[in-house]
Protein backbone atom coordinates (compact mmCIF):
# COMPACT_ATOMS: atom_id res chain seq x y z
CA UNK A 1 0.00 0.00 0.00
CA UNK A 2 1.12 3.37 -0.87
CA UNK A 3 1.72 6.02 1.72
CA UNK A 4 -0.07 8.76 1.94
CA UNK A 5 1.72 12.24 1.35
CA UNK A 6 0.75 15.18 3.68
CA UNK A 7 0.09 18.24 2.52
CA UNK A 8 2.56 20.99 2.21
CA UNK A 9 0.95 24.45 2.90
CA UNK A 10 0.31 25.35 -0.77
CA UNK A 11 -1.41 22.07 -0.78
CA UNK A 12 -3.36 23.51 1.53
CA UNK A 13 -3.97 26.65 0.50
CA UNK A 14 -5.68 25.48 -2.56
CA UNK A 15 -7.54 22.96 -0.90
CA UNK A 16 -9.09 25.94 1.12
CA UNK A 17 -10.05 27.65 -2.24
CA UNK A 18 -11.99 24.64 -3.67
CA UNK A 19 -13.90 24.72 -0.39
CA UNK A 20 -14.38 28.38 -0.48
CA UNK A 21 -15.65 28.12 -3.69
CA UNK A 22 -18.35 25.09 -2.70
CA UNK A 23 -19.53 27.41 0.11
CA UNK A 24 -18.91 30.99 -1.94
CA UNK A 25 -20.10 30.31 -5.39
CA UNK A 26 -19.77 34.47 -6.18
CA UNK A 27 -15.99 33.63 -5.88
CA UNK A 28 -16.27 30.44 -7.41
CA UNK A 29 -17.35 32.86 -10.45
CA UNK A 30 -14.63 35.51 -10.26
CA UNK A 31 -11.98 32.43 -9.88
CA UNK A 32 -13.46 31.40 -13.54
CA UNK A 33 -15.61 28.32 -11.99
CA UNK A 34 -18.40 27.29 -14.50
CA UNK A 35 -20.70 25.10 -12.35
CA UNK A 36 -20.77 28.22 -9.59
CA UNK A 37 -22.96 30.53 -12.23
CA UNK A 38 -26.27 28.87 -11.02
CA UNK A 39 -25.71 29.84 -7.44
CA UNK A 40 -25.39 31.90 -4.68
CA UNK A 41 -24.06 31.89 -1.62
CA UNK A 42 -25.68 31.04 1.94
CA UNK A 43 -25.37 35.16 3.45
CA UNK A 44 -27.30 34.28 6.48
CA UNK A 45 -25.66 34.01 9.92
CA UNK A 46 -25.20 30.78 9.88
CA UNK A 47 -23.45 31.03 5.68
CA UNK A 48 -20.95 33.28 7.56
CA UNK A 49 -20.32 30.97 10.75
CA UNK A 50 -19.45 28.17 7.54
CA UNK A 51 -16.59 30.31 5.86
CA UNK A 52 -15.67 30.88 9.82
CA UNK A 53 -15.32 26.95 10.29
CA UNK A 54 -13.35 26.66 7.24
CA UNK A 55 -10.69 28.93 8.29
CA UNK A 56 -9.93 27.77 11.14
CA UNK A 57 -10.10 24.22 9.65
CA UNK A 58 -7.55 24.88 7.43
CA UNK A 59 -5.21 26.75 9.95
CA UNK A 60 -5.02 23.67 12.04
CA UNK A 61 -4.55 21.75 8.83
CA UNK A 62 -1.84 24.49 8.16
CA UNK A 63 0.02 24.07 11.61
CA UNK A 64 0.48 20.31 10.55
CA UNK A 65 1.84 21.10 6.96
CA UNK A 66 4.58 23.42 8.25
CA UNK A 67 6.31 20.90 10.03
CA UNK A 68 6.68 18.62 7.52
CA UNK A 69 9.93 18.59 5.51
CA UNK A 70 10.32 21.17 2.24
CA UNK A 71 7.47 23.18 4.22
CA UNK A 72 10.63 25.88 4.79
CA UNK A 73 11.45 26.51 0.72
CA UNK A 74 10.92 30.26 -0.44
CA UNK A 75 7.57 29.41 -2.43
CA UNK A 76 5.98 27.11 0.58
CA UNK A 77 6.93 29.59 2.51
CA UNK A 78 5.44 32.78 1.29
CA UNK A 79 2.29 30.93 0.68
CA UNK A 80 1.64 29.61 4.36
CA UNK A 81 2.73 33.41 5.41
CA UNK A 82 0.07 34.75 3.47
CA UNK A 83 -2.50 31.97 4.31
CA UNK A 84 -1.98 32.60 8.37
CA UNK A 85 -2.21 36.34 8.09
CA UNK A 86 -5.42 36.39 6.12
CA UNK A 87 -7.13 33.63 7.53
CA UNK A 88 -6.23 34.66 10.99
CA UNK A 89 -7.32 38.95 9.87
CA UNK A 90 -11.06 37.06 8.42
CA UNK A 91 -11.06 35.47 11.38
CA UNK A 92 -10.53 38.45 13.56
CA UNK A 93 -13.54 40.37 11.75
CA UNK A 94 -15.92 37.34 11.94
CA UNK A 95 -15.73 36.57 15.94
CA UNK A 96 -15.83 40.96 16.07
CA UNK A 97 -19.25 40.01 14.64
CA UNK A 98 -18.54 42.26 11.99
CA UNK A 99 -20.34 41.37 9.10
CA UNK A 100 -23.83 41.62 11.58
CA UNK A 101 -23.17 45.30 10.73
CA UNK A 102 -21.95 45.52 7.32
CA UNK A 103 -23.86 48.25 5.06
CA UNK A 104 -21.79 49.98 2.62
CA UNK A 105 -22.17 52.04 -0.41
CA UNK A 106 -19.86 49.81 -2.14
CA UNK A 107 -18.83 46.47 -0.54
CA UNK A 108 -21.72 44.52 0.75
CA UNK A 109 -23.08 41.72 0.45
CA UNK A 110 -25.96 43.17 -1.84
CA UNK A 111 -23.37 44.39 -3.69
CA UNK A 112 -21.57 41.27 -4.62
CA UNK A 113 -24.56 39.70 -5.33
CA UNK A 114 -25.68 42.67 -8.08
CA UNK A 115 -21.65 42.22 -9.16
CA UNK A 116 -21.38 38.67 -9.85
CA UNK A 117 -23.96 38.85 -12.75
CA UNK A 118 -21.59 41.32 -14.35
CA UNK A 119 -19.07 38.46 -14.19
CA UNK A 120 -21.04 35.72 -14.84
CA UNK A 121 -20.53 33.48 -18.76
CA UNK A 122 -23.38 34.52 -20.44
CA UNK A 123 -22.46 33.20 -24.19
CA UNK A 124 -24.67 31.08 -24.40
CA UNK A 125 -28.00 29.29 -24.24
CA UNK A 126 -26.57 26.76 -21.22
CA UNK A 127 -24.94 29.78 -19.50
CA UNK A 128 -28.17 31.84 -19.71
CA UNK A 129 -29.99 28.51 -17.79
CA UNK A 130 -27.53 28.73 -15.27
CA UNK A 131 -27.55 32.83 -15.54
CA UNK A 132 -31.72 32.16 -14.85
CA UNK A 133 -31.05 29.81 -12.08
CA UNK A 134 -29.07 32.26 -9.87
CA UNK A 135 -31.37 35.23 -10.74
CA UNK A 136 -33.54 32.52 -9.00
CA UNK A 137 -31.01 32.31 -5.78
CA UNK A 138 -31.36 36.41 -5.58
CA UNK A 139 -33.90 36.37 -3.16
CA UNK A 140 -32.84 33.93 -0.43
CA UNK A 141 -28.85 35.62 -0.43
CA UNK A 142 -30.58 39.37 0.12
CA UNK A 143 -33.31 37.49 2.58
CA UNK A 144 -29.97 36.02 4.39
CA UNK A 145 -27.88 39.44 4.00
CA UNK A 146 -31.40 41.04 5.91
CA UNK A 147 -31.14 38.39 8.50
CA UNK A 148 -27.75 39.01 9.20
CA UNK A 149 -28.24 42.78 9.71
CA UNK A 150 -31.61 42.00 11.85
CA UNK A 151 -29.24 39.95 14.21
CA UNK A 152 -27.17 42.89 14.44
CA UNK A 153 -29.76 44.84 15.81
CA UNK A 154 -30.97 42.15 18.41
CA UNK A 155 -27.19 42.33 19.75
CA UNK A 156 -26.84 46.18 19.42
CA UNK A 157 -23.98 46.42 16.50
CA UNK A 158 -25.26 48.98 13.82
CA UNK A 159 -24.10 49.78 10.30
CA UNK A 160 -23.04 53.39 9.91
CA UNK A 161 -26.57 56.15 9.57
CA UNK A 162 -24.45 57.44 6.48
CA UNK A 163 -23.95 54.52 4.82
CA UNK A 164 -27.68 52.76 4.92
CA UNK A 165 -28.93 55.71 3.55
CA UNK A 166 -27.06 56.16 0.71
CA UNK A 167 -27.25 52.39 0.48
CA UNK A 168 -31.17 52.83 0.73
CA UNK A 169 -31.02 55.02 -2.48
CA UNK A 170 -28.97 52.63 -4.32
CA UNK A 171 -31.44 49.88 -4.02
CA UNK A 172 -33.99 52.38 -5.07
CA UNK A 173 -31.89 52.35 -8.07
CA UNK A 174 -31.66 49.00 -9.00
CA UNK A 175 -35.11 48.38 -8.46
CA UNK A 176 -35.74 50.97 -10.84
CA UNK A 177 -32.97 51.01 -13.44
CA UNK A 178 -34.81 52.95 -16.07
CA UNK A 179 -37.08 55.25 -14.31
CA UNK A 180 -40.12 53.33 -15.57
CA UNK A 181 -40.00 50.30 -13.43
CA UNK A 182 -37.32 48.05 -14.90
CA UNK A 183 -35.20 46.74 -12.75
CA UNK A 184 -31.55 46.36 -13.03
CA UNK A 185 -31.86 42.57 -12.93
CA UNK A 186 -34.83 42.63 -15.40
CA UNK A 187 -32.46 44.81 -17.63
CA UNK A 188 -29.77 42.73 -17.57
CA UNK A 189 -31.67 39.52 -18.18
CA UNK A 190 -33.26 41.13 -21.55
CA UNK A 191 -29.95 40.51 -23.23
CA UNK A 192 -30.48 36.55 -23.01
CA UNK A 193 -32.25 34.30 -25.60
CA UNK A 194 -35.61 34.16 -26.44
CA UNK A 195 -36.07 30.56 -25.84
CA UNK A 196 -36.03 31.43 -22.37
CA UNK A 197 -37.68 34.27 -21.94
CA UNK A 198 -40.56 33.52 -19.90
CA UNK A 199 -38.19 31.94 -17.20
CA UNK A 200 -35.30 34.72 -17.50
CA UNK A 201 -38.10 37.51 -17.46
CA UNK A 202 -39.95 36.01 -14.27
CA UNK A 203 -36.39 34.92 -12.13
CA UNK A 204 -35.74 38.81 -13.30
CA UNK A 205 -38.77 39.90 -11.55
CA UNK A 206 -38.42 37.65 -8.59
CA UNK A 207 -34.99 39.26 -7.94
CA UNK A 208 -35.93 43.18 -8.23
CA UNK A 209 -39.12 42.34 -5.85
CA UNK A 210 -36.27 41.01 -3.50
CA UNK A 211 -34.12 44.11 -4.12
CA UNK A 212 -37.15 46.39 -3.34
CA UNK A 213 -38.21 44.56 -0.11
CA UNK A 214 -34.66 44.79 1.27
CA UNK A 215 -34.52 48.39 0.24
CA UNK A 216 -38.33 48.40 2.19
CA UNK A 217 -36.91 46.82 5.29
CA UNK A 218 -33.56 49.15 5.50
CA UNK A 219 -35.47 52.36 5.06
CA UNK A 220 -38.30 51.50 7.48
CA UNK A 221 -37.16 49.39 10.19
CA UNK A 222 -33.12 49.28 9.79
CA UNK A 223 -32.85 53.28 9.41
CA UNK A 224 -35.23 54.04 12.42
CA UNK A 225 -33.06 52.12 14.55
CA UNK A 226 -29.79 52.99 14.03
CA UNK A 227 -30.92 56.43 14.23
CA UNK A 228 -28.13 58.42 16.27
CA UNK A 229 -25.62 56.01 15.90
CA UNK A 230 -22.14 56.95 15.24
CA UNK A 231 -20.60 56.18 11.58
CA UNK A 232 -17.19 56.04 12.80
CA UNK A 233 -15.60 53.06 14.24
CA UNK A 234 -13.06 53.91 16.90
CA UNK A 235 -9.77 53.00 17.74
CA UNK A 236 -10.36 49.02 18.28
CA UNK A 237 -12.74 48.55 15.58
CA UNK A 238 -10.36 50.64 13.59
CA UNK A 239 -7.01 48.77 14.14
CA UNK A 240 -9.29 45.63 13.84
CA UNK A 241 -10.12 46.67 9.88
CA UNK A 242 -6.92 48.06 9.27
CA UNK A 243 -5.53 44.10 9.67
CA UNK A 244 -8.08 42.88 7.50
CA UNK A 245 -7.48 45.74 4.50
CA UNK A 246 -3.65 45.97 4.88
CA UNK A 247 -2.08 42.63 6.20
CA UNK A 248 -0.25 44.33 9.19
CA UNK A 249 -0.75 46.19 12.45
CA UNK A 250 -0.33 49.67 11.87
CA UNK A 251 1.24 52.45 13.98
CA UNK A 252 -1.69 54.27 13.47
CA UNK A 253 -0.18 57.69 15.05
CA UNK A 254 3.05 57.40 12.84
CA UNK A 255 0.69 56.35 9.95
CA UNK A 256 -1.45 59.57 10.21
CA UNK A 257 1.84 61.80 10.46
CA UNK A 258 3.37 60.07 7.35
CA UNK A 259 0.01 61.51 5.68
CA UNK A 260 0.10 64.98 6.45
CA UNK A 261 3.66 64.87 5.35
CA UNK A 262 2.50 63.55 2.19
CA UNK A 263 0.33 66.29 1.82
CA UNK A 264 3.01 68.77 2.23
CA UNK A 265 4.89 67.60 -0.05
CA UNK A 266 2.83 66.87 -2.44
CA UNK A 267 1.13 70.48 -2.13
CA UNK A 268 4.23 72.14 -3.29
CA UNK A 269 4.44 69.97 -6.55
CA UNK A 270 1.36 70.95 -7.50
CA UNK A 271 1.36 74.31 -6.97
CA UNK A 272 4.16 74.21 -9.17
CA UNK A 273 2.27 72.37 -11.86
CA UNK A 274 -0.70 74.37 -12.04
CA UNK A 275 1.15 77.69 -12.37
CA UNK A 276 2.15 75.94 -16.01
CA UNK A 277 -1.36 75.93 -16.54
CA UNK A 278 -2.48 78.73 -15.07
CA UNK A 279 -0.49 81.23 -13.75
CA UNK A 280 -1.49 83.44 -10.72
CA UNK A 281 -4.11 80.25 -9.85
CA UNK A 282 -4.59 81.09 -6.06
CA UNK A 283 -4.18 77.30 -5.54
CA UNK A 284 -3.64 73.97 -7.66
CA UNK A 285 -7.24 72.94 -7.78
CA UNK A 286 -8.27 76.64 -9.56
CA UNK A 287 -6.27 75.49 -11.90
CA UNK A 288 -7.95 71.94 -12.42
CA UNK A 289 -11.01 73.94 -11.95
CA UNK A 290 -9.99 75.41 -15.44
CA UNK A 291 -8.88 72.25 -16.87
CA UNK A 292 -12.19 70.65 -16.39
CA UNK A 293 -13.93 73.90 -18.07
CA UNK A 294 -11.24 74.18 -21.03
CA UNK A 295 -8.54 71.41 -21.07
CA UNK A 296 -8.63 68.38 -23.04
CA UNK A 297 -11.76 66.49 -23.26
CA UNK A 298 -13.06 63.15 -24.28
CA UNK A 299 -17.18 63.75 -25.86
CA UNK A 300 -19.33 60.96 -25.55
CA UNK A 301 -19.47 57.56 -23.04
CA UNK A 302 -18.48 55.33 -26.26
CA UNK A 303 -15.73 57.51 -27.12
CA UNK A 304 -14.25 57.45 -23.65
CA UNK A 305 -14.36 53.83 -23.29
CA UNK A 306 -12.29 53.10 -26.87
CA UNK A 307 -10.24 56.49 -26.37
CA UNK A 308 -9.03 54.16 -22.11
CA UNK A 309 -8.68 51.40 -24.20
CA UNK A 310 -6.47 53.06 -26.65
CA UNK A 311 -4.83 54.42 -23.46
CA UNK A 312 -4.02 51.02 -21.70
CA UNK A 313 -3.26 49.62 -25.15
CA UNK A 314 -0.46 51.87 -25.46
CA UNK A 315 0.98 51.71 -22.49
CA UNK A 316 1.22 48.01 -22.41
CA UNK A 317 2.97 48.26 -26.07
CA UNK A 318 5.20 51.16 -24.28
CA UNK A 319 6.55 48.62 -21.27
CA UNK A 320 6.68 45.31 -22.44
CA UNK A 321 9.66 44.11 -23.29
CA UNK A 322 11.55 47.39 -22.03
CA UNK A 323 10.02 47.77 -18.31
CA UNK A 324 7.86 44.22 -18.02
CA UNK A 325 7.84 40.79 -19.87
CA UNK A 326 4.56 40.17 -20.17
CA UNK A 327 2.74 37.00 -21.24
CA UNK A 328 0.69 36.93 -24.23
CA UNK A 329 -2.79 36.65 -22.52
CA UNK A 330 -1.61 39.05 -19.62
CA UNK A 331 -1.81 41.45 -22.88
CA UNK A 332 -5.24 41.38 -23.51
CA UNK A 333 -7.60 44.05 -20.65
CA UNK A 334 -10.80 45.57 -21.62
CA UNK A 335 -12.16 48.96 -20.84
CA UNK A 336 -16.04 48.61 -20.03
CA UNK A 337 -18.37 51.54 -18.41
CA UNK A 338 -19.74 50.53 -15.31
CA UNK A 339 -23.61 49.61 -14.98
CA UNK A 340 -25.96 52.34 -13.53
CA UNK A 341 -25.89 52.33 -9.70
CA UNK A 342 -22.55 51.80 -8.79
CA UNK A 343 -20.57 53.73 -6.75
CA UNK A 344 -18.61 57.23 -8.28
CA UNK A 345 -15.33 55.59 -8.03
CA UNK A 346 -13.61 53.22 -11.13
CA UNK A 347 -12.70 49.72 -10.29
CA UNK A 348 -11.19 47.35 -12.12
CA UNK A 349 -12.27 43.04 -11.88
CA UNK A 350 -9.57 40.53 -12.84
CA UNK A 351 -9.54 37.78 -15.14
CA UNK A 352 -10.31 34.50 -14.41
CA UNK A 353 -8.15 31.79 -13.55
CA UNK A 354 -7.73 30.28 -17.11
CA UNK A 355 -8.25 33.76 -19.09
CA UNK A 356 -11.25 33.11 -20.81
CA UNK A 357 -12.63 35.58 -19.27
CA UNK A 358 -10.60 39.34 -19.59
CA UNK A 359 -9.42 41.53 -16.97
CA UNK A 360 -11.88 44.33 -17.11
CA UNK A 361 -11.50 48.11 -15.93
CA UNK A 362 -15.14 49.72 -15.40
CA UNK A 363 -15.96 53.25 -15.60
CA UNK A 364 -18.75 54.72 -13.72
CA UNK A 365 -20.10 58.02 -16.05
CA UNK A 366 -22.30 59.16 -13.14
CA UNK A 367 -24.57 60.22 -15.95
CA UNK A 368 -21.93 62.42 -17.57
CA UNK A 369 -20.88 62.24 -21.47
CA UNK A 370 -17.98 64.84 -21.37
CA UNK A 371 -15.09 63.66 -19.36
CA UNK A 372 -11.68 65.84 -18.44
CA UNK A 373 -8.35 63.58 -20.36
CA UNK A 374 -6.32 64.86 -16.85
CA UNK A 375 -8.58 62.98 -14.71
CA UNK A 376 -8.38 59.91 -16.44
CA UNK A 377 -4.64 59.38 -17.12
CA UNK A 378 -3.66 57.86 -13.85
CA UNK A 379 -6.42 56.41 -12.64
CA UNK A 380 -6.47 54.19 -16.18
CA UNK A 381 -2.40 53.64 -15.50
CA UNK A 382 -3.87 52.97 -11.67
CA UNK A 383 -6.85 50.44 -12.54
CA UNK A 384 -4.84 49.03 -16.21
CA UNK A 385 -1.72 48.91 -17.38
CA UNK A 386 0.64 48.76 -15.49
CA UNK A 387 -1.65 49.16 -12.17
CA UNK A 388 -3.91 46.27 -11.19
CA UNK A 389 -4.08 44.40 -14.51
CA UNK A 390 -0.46 43.77 -14.91
CA UNK A 391 -0.16 42.43 -10.74
CA UNK A 392 -3.39 40.90 -10.73
CA UNK A 393 -3.26 39.24 -14.16
CA UNK A 394 0.29 37.88 -13.73
CA UNK A 395 -0.68 36.07 -10.52
CA UNK A 396 -2.84 34.45 -12.74
CA UNK A 397 -0.48 33.32 -15.21
CA UNK A 398 2.26 32.12 -12.80
CA UNK A 399 -0.59 30.70 -10.33
CA UNK A 400 0.86 27.28 -11.70
CA UNK A 401 4.25 28.35 -9.63
CA UNK A 402 2.51 29.48 -6.32
CA UNK A 403 -0.87 28.65 -5.38
CA UNK A 404 -4.44 29.47 -6.55
CA UNK A 405 -5.04 30.99 -3.10
CA UNK A 406 -1.85 33.37 -3.67
CA UNK A 407 -3.19 34.40 -7.25
CA UNK A 408 -6.33 34.97 -5.96
CA UNK A 409 -8.68 34.97 -3.19
CA UNK A 410 -5.21 35.51 -0.48
CA UNK A 411 -5.39 39.31 -1.81
CA UNK A 412 -4.55 42.14 0.90
CA UNK A 413 -5.92 45.22 -0.08
CA UNK A 414 -3.30 47.40 0.18
CA UNK A 415 -0.77 45.13 -1.71
CA UNK A 416 -2.69 45.88 -4.69
CA UNK A 417 -3.54 49.43 -4.21
CA UNK A 418 -0.27 49.81 -3.18
CA UNK A 419 1.01 48.19 -6.39
CA UNK A 420 -0.94 50.15 -8.61
CA UNK A 421 -0.09 53.48 -7.03
CA UNK A 422 3.15 52.41 -7.40
CA UNK A 423 2.14 52.19 -10.87
CA UNK A 424 0.86 55.50 -11.61
CA UNK A 425 4.50 56.90 -10.05
CA UNK A 426 6.11 54.48 -12.37
CA UNK A 427 4.73 55.97 -14.99
CA UNK A 428 5.46 59.63 -13.84
CA UNK A 429 9.30 58.53 -12.96
CA UNK A 430 9.43 56.89 -16.97
CA UNK A 431 8.55 60.53 -18.38
CA UNK A 432 5.13 59.34 -19.79
CA UNK A 433 3.02 62.10 -17.44
CA UNK A 434 5.54 65.13 -19.02
CA UNK A 435 1.97 66.85 -20.23
CA UNK A 436 1.48 69.34 -17.56
CA UNK A 437 -2.56 68.64 -17.89
CA UNK A 438 -2.03 64.94 -16.84
CA UNK A 439 1.03 65.91 -14.36
CA UNK A 440 -1.21 67.63 -12.57
CA UNK A 441 -3.55 65.29 -12.78
CA UNK A 442 -1.45 63.10 -11.43
CA UNK A 443 -0.46 64.46 -8.35
CA UNK A 444 -4.36 65.54 -7.73
CA UNK A 445 -4.62 61.91 -7.45
CA UNK A 446 -1.40 61.39 -5.45
CA UNK A 447 -3.12 64.13 -2.93
CA UNK A 448 -6.35 62.27 -2.98
CA UNK A 449 -4.72 59.08 -1.41
CA UNK A 450 -2.64 61.57 1.16
CA UNK A 451 -6.06 62.78 2.13
CA UNK A 452 -7.55 59.49 2.74
CA UNK A 453 -4.67 58.15 4.97
CA UNK A 454 -5.29 61.78 6.89
CA UNK A 455 -9.39 61.85 7.49
CA UNK A 456 -9.90 58.03 7.20
CA UNK A 457 -7.33 57.64 10.43
CA UNK A 458 -8.38 60.94 11.51
CA UNK A 459 -12.13 61.26 11.59
CA UNK A 460 -12.36 57.33 12.92
CA UNK A 461 -9.92 58.03 16.02
CA UNK A 462 -10.94 61.34 15.86
CA UNK A 463 -7.93 62.94 16.12
CA UNK A 464 -6.70 66.62 16.46
CA UNK A 465 -5.65 68.75 13.51
CA UNK A 466 -1.57 69.83 13.67
CA UNK A 467 -1.21 73.30 13.99
CA UNK A 468 0.59 73.82 11.11
CA UNK A 469 -2.27 72.86 8.97
CA UNK A 470 -4.05 75.04 6.97
CA UNK A 471 -7.21 73.42 7.61
CA UNK A 472 -8.82 73.96 11.06
CA UNK A 473 -5.79 74.07 13.65
CA UNK A 474 -6.36 72.60 17.25
CA UNK A 475 -9.82 70.82 15.78
CA UNK A 476 -10.68 67.56 16.03
CA UNK A 477 -11.57 65.40 12.87
CA UNK A 478 -15.69 65.12 12.53
CA UNK A 479 -17.05 63.19 9.05
CA UNK A 480 -18.10 66.52 8.19
CA UNK A 481 -15.03 68.34 8.58
CA UNK A 482 -13.55 64.90 6.81
CA UNK A 483 -15.80 66.08 3.67
CA UNK A 484 -15.25 69.45 3.77
CA UNK A 485 -11.04 69.24 3.70
CA UNK A 486 -11.80 66.06 0.90
CA UNK A 487 -13.68 68.62 -1.19
CA UNK A 488 -11.36 71.52 -1.06
CA UNK A 489 -8.14 69.48 -1.81
CA UNK A 490 -9.62 67.43 -4.93
CA UNK A 491 -10.92 68.21 -8.17
CA UNK A 492 -13.82 65.68 -8.48
CA UNK A 493 -16.99 66.88 -8.37
CA UNK A 494 -19.33 66.98 -5.49
CA UNK A 495 -21.25 63.81 -5.83
CA UNK A 496 -17.97 61.77 -5.77
CA UNK A 497 -16.49 63.38 -2.12
CA UNK A 498 -19.46 62.45 -1.09
CA UNK A 499 -19.21 58.98 -2.13
CA UNK A 500 -15.90 58.35 -1.73
CA UNK A 501 -16.08 59.46 2.09
CA UNK A 502 -19.46 57.23 2.62
CA UNK A 503 -16.90 54.45 1.31
CA UNK A 504 -14.55 55.18 4.37
CA UNK A 505 -16.83 56.16 7.02
CA UNK A 506 -18.37 52.49 5.71
CA UNK A 507 -14.82 50.34 4.81
CA UNK A 508 -12.54 51.54 7.48
CA UNK A 509 -8.79 51.14 7.13
CA UNK A 510 -9.30 50.09 3.26
CA UNK A 511 -8.80 53.64 1.97
CA UNK A 512 -5.42 54.52 3.45
CA UNK A 513 -3.77 50.85 2.21
CA UNK A 514 -3.06 53.02 -1.47
CA UNK A 515 -0.63 55.69 0.32
CA UNK A 516 0.70 52.82 2.98
CA UNK A 517 1.19 50.52 0.13
CA UNK A 518 3.04 52.74 -1.88
CA UNK A 519 5.21 53.24 0.46
CA UNK A 520 5.90 49.57 1.05
CA UNK A 521 6.33 48.99 -2.45
CA UNK A 522 8.77 52.10 -2.74
CA UNK A 523 10.77 50.41 0.52
CA UNK A 524 11.10 47.31 -1.28
CA UNK A 525 12.29 48.57 -3.88
CA UNK A 526 15.01 50.92 -2.58
CA UNK A 527 16.32 48.07 -0.26
CA UNK A 528 16.50 45.48 -3.10
CA UNK A 529 18.39 48.57 -5.41
CA UNK A 530 20.85 48.91 -2.51
CA UNK A 531 21.65 45.39 -1.71
CA UNK A 532 22.36 44.97 -5.78
CA UNK A 533 24.17 48.27 -6.58
CA UNK A 534 24.95 48.81 -9.99
CA UNK A 535 23.58 45.01 -11.05
CA UNK A 536 19.95 45.68 -9.74
CA UNK A 537 17.83 45.28 -13.00
CA UNK A 538 14.20 46.89 -12.80
CA UNK A 539 12.70 45.13 -14.93
CA UNK A 540 13.92 41.89 -13.43
CA UNK A 541 12.64 43.14 -10.41
CA UNK A 542 8.86 43.96 -11.04
CA UNK A 543 8.64 40.74 -12.83
CA UNK A 544 9.78 38.92 -9.61
CA UNK A 545 7.62 41.21 -7.67
CA UNK A 546 4.75 40.72 -9.51
CA UNK A 547 4.72 37.20 -9.70
CA UNK A 548 5.01 36.00 -5.80
CA UNK A 549 2.07 36.56 -5.34
CA UNK A 550 0.11 38.72 -2.39
CA UNK A 551 1.35 39.71 0.94
CA UNK A 552 0.66 41.62 3.77
CA UNK A 553 2.74 44.90 3.92
CA UNK A 554 4.97 43.90 6.58
CA UNK A 555 5.89 40.77 4.73
CA UNK A 556 5.74 42.38 1.61
CA UNK A 557 8.92 44.95 2.27
CA UNK A 558 10.73 41.72 3.41
CA UNK A 559 10.43 39.95 0.35
CA UNK A 560 10.84 42.78 -1.91
CA UNK A 561 14.16 43.55 -0.72
CA UNK A 562 15.01 39.83 -0.99
CA UNK A 563 14.38 40.05 -4.71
Amino acid sequence: MSEIKSPLPREVADAYVDELVALDPITGTFLGDKESSSRLPDTSPAGQEALAELARRTLARLDEAERLPGADSDIERRCARLLRERLGAELAVHEADESLRSVSNLSSVAHAVRQVFTVTPAQSEEDWAAITERLRAVPDALEGYRRSLALGLERKLYGGPRATATFVEQLGEWADADGEGHGWFEQYAAAGPESLRSRLDAAARSATEAVVRLRDWMRDVYTPAIEGAPDVVGRERYARWVRYFNGTDLDLDEAYAYGWSEYHRLLGEMRSEAEKILPGAGTPWEALAHLDAQGTHIEGVDEVRDWLQSLMDEAMDALDGTHFDLAERVRRVESRIAPPGSAAAPYYTPPSDDFSRPGCTWLPTMGETRFPVYDLVSTWYHEGVPGHHLQLAQWKHVAQDLSRYQASVGMVSANAEGWALYAERLMDELGFLTDPERRLGYLDAQMMRAVRVIIDIGMHLELTIPDDSPFHPGERWTPELAQEFFGSHSSRPADFVESELTRYLSMPGQAIGYKLGERAWLLGRENARTRHGDAFDPKAWHMAALSQGSLGLDDLVDELSRL
